[in-house]
């Protein structure tokens, strides 16, 4: 464990397994550093495996100022956890808010990016859903300030695409809601207005993921409703991007799933060291269907 310090003073619990090539793991908004403990026990057997929990988590620090959230800060951290660990390059793995903050880490720092998975990110992207999704993180900040972090869980965990999660691991799910009930309900309130609430729309930044070159594997649950046709666009818009869909999956795949996302993230960060990732050839970004005119 080691605890390290952002630039704007902010202090973030670090954990860490095995060496070798460093694979930096990012959280969901109901997740933790402990969210990635079979990420961790899985590739710390060939790799530096390396978590933490983001600012509003504990043990890391809850900064009562709401200016100290946003989505640029979310992927400063992921740079200050490399560099406060003396990480030149990584690649760097996130799930949900984690996802969004390495996406957007791998458009601010290309130069540190090994490779990006991108799993679990789309939620609020889609124009005509944004309000509906900013609505509903006020919502959940009135709801976790006026009635907890344990009321809060009981309710957030049994959303519509985390339900997966419960028919199909019983007792993982009930460990999962236990630890989001142990969150900061200030650090999570301030999380979702500053950080969810405010991200930009992936839609708004396509001429940035047009010039992204840093490999990139998206990932999504095929009942993952609000990250599916975000995911599509993803896929077309980064030419680097491959696009893989988890069958009868949710929300919280490396969780409801840990072996087939464990396998599909290894096979991928195994091609980008081996230099065999591809970038897309043009042809197959033609405006014909079949090719013929």
């Amino acid at each position: 464990m080691a605890r390290i310090t952002t630039d704007d003073d902010v202090g973030l619990h670090v954990e860490e397994a095995g060496a070798g090539t460093p694979i930096v793991f990012v959280h969901e908004f109901a997740g933790d550093h402990r969210s990635w403990e079979q990420q961790l026990r899985y590739f710390a057997h060939s790799y530096r495996a390396v978590t933490y929990s983001a600012r509003g988590y504990p043990p890391s620090d809850v900064p009562e100022d709401p200016a100290k959230y946003s989505q640029e800060r979310a992927a400063r951290d992921i740079l200050a956890v490399m560099d406060g660990l003396g990480i030149d390059k990584a690649h760097v793995v996130g799930l949900s808010m984690g996802g969004f903050a390495t996406l957007h880490f791998g458009l601010m720092f290309p130069e540190r990016a090994l490779s990006l998975t991108v799993a679990g990110c789309g939620y609020g992207a889609e124009k005509a859903k944004n309000e509906q999704f900013r609505d509903e993180a006020n919502a959940s900040a009135e709801k976790l300030r006026g009635e907890g972090m344990k009321a809060y869980a009981e309710v957030y965990a049994h959303g519509p695409t985390r339900v997966q999660f419960e028919n199909k691991d019983p007792r993982g799910f009930a460990e999962f809601k236990e630890m989001l009930g142990e969150h900061s309900a200030d650090g999570s309130a301030l999380t979702q207005l500053g950080v969810q609430r405010e991200r930009p729309s992936l839609y708004d930044l396509e001429d940035r993921l047009k010039a992204m070159r840093a490999p990139m594997l998206i990932m999504t649950g095929d009942e993952d409703w609000p990250c599916l046709l975000p995911n599509i666009y993803l896929k077309e818009i980064v030419p680097t991007a491959a696009l893989y869909v988890m069958p009868n999956a949710g929300h919280t795949i490396n969780l409801e799933e840990p072996a087939a996302f464990n396998r599909e993230v290894h096979d991928f960060i195994a091609k980008v060291d081996a230099g065999r990732w591809p970038e897309r050839d043009p042809r197959a970004m033609s405006k014909s269907i079949t090719g013929i005119k």
